[in-house]
This record gives C-alpha cells, sequence and structure tokens, in this order.
C-alpha cells in the first residue's frame, strides 16, 4: 500500500545553478548532495519538510547521451516537468522573490482555487506559487471556466 510520496525528479541543466535558484533564492533546503560516481544525487525540500523531497536531476542521470540531449532541448524550451509550491501568501512571497531577482512569467492572481503566480527557473522549468483558497472550491463549469479566462 502506498503511504506517502518522497520524491519527485525536475530536469537542470546544471546543479549548482540549480542550488542557487532553489535554495539561495526560493529558500529550500538541501536535502541530500551526494557524487556517487556516475552521478551527482542532489535534492531539496521545503525547510522542515524533508519527507517530500525535489530530486535536482540532470539529463545524463539514467540516460544515454541521444536521449541526454533530446532532455536538455525540451528543457530550455520550457517543456520539461513542473512544479507547484503552496504559500501562505502569494502576493508577499511574489514581491520578496522579485527583490531577490527572481522573473516571473505571470503576476499573483486570483483564481476559484485561490491565488498563484507563475515563473520559470534558470532553465526553462515551469513552477507555481500558489496561496490556496479558504473554504470549500467551487469547481467552474467548462464554459464558466473558458469565460473567467478571457
Amino acid at each position: 500500500m502506498l503511504t506517502s510520496l518522497s520524491h519527485s525528479f525536475i530536469y537542470v541543466l546544471d546543479h549548482d545553478e540549480a542550488v542557487d535558484f532553489y535554495v539561495g533564492k526560493l529558500g529550500l533546503e538541501i536535502g541530500t548532495d551526494a557524487d556517487l560516481g556516475a552521478f551527482r544525487w542532489l535534492s531539496v525540500h521545503v525547510p522542515g519538510q524533508p519527507e517530500s523531497a525535489l530530486v535536482l536531476a540532470t539529463p545524463e542521470m539514467g540516460h544515454d547521451e541521444e536521449t541526454a540531449a533530446a532532455i536538455r532541448e525540451l528543457v530550455a524550451k520550457g517543456a520539461g516537468n513542473g512544479v507547484i509550491f503552496s504559500v501562505d501568501d502569494c502576493r508577499k512571497t511574489y514581491d520578496a522573490l522579485v527583490g531577490k531577482g527572481v522573473e516571473f512569467t505571470q503576476e499573483p492572481t486570483e483564481h476559484f482555487y485561490g491565488i498563484d503566480c507563475g515563473l520559470r527557473d534558470p532553465f526553462g522549468n515551469s513552477l507555481r506559487l500558489t496561496q490556496p483558497a479558504t473554504g470549500p472550491i467551487e469547481i467552474p463549469s467548462p464554459e464558466e471556466f473558458a469565460a473567467s479566462a478571457d
């Protein structure tokens, strides 16, 4: 029986640049940083929550060079995986990260599920910061959702 989600993976193109961004700017903590010879196992997590780690994997990790090259190309195009982080106050977090030089693709915006904003890491991966709505979430119909996106 599954009991929890322990690790998720996101491709980065440079570990040191990834640490600078995910730890230095976003404020995550390093969980494991181990040179395993064939690859570097580097994970980060939200402070105080090591049970759910984000592995910062390079395309070479577990792939031949042809596949790694294809992954690098997709990541650079912004076609890699994405991650959503929960925050207590989306607007305050947005302002703090802008102050640290983080570039956003979308300012904080209210949605039926809460307030969120979008950004990309230095490699092109899509990240979102979401302040969940208080109270029950009312999911709109497809028509209502389409109208709100206009």
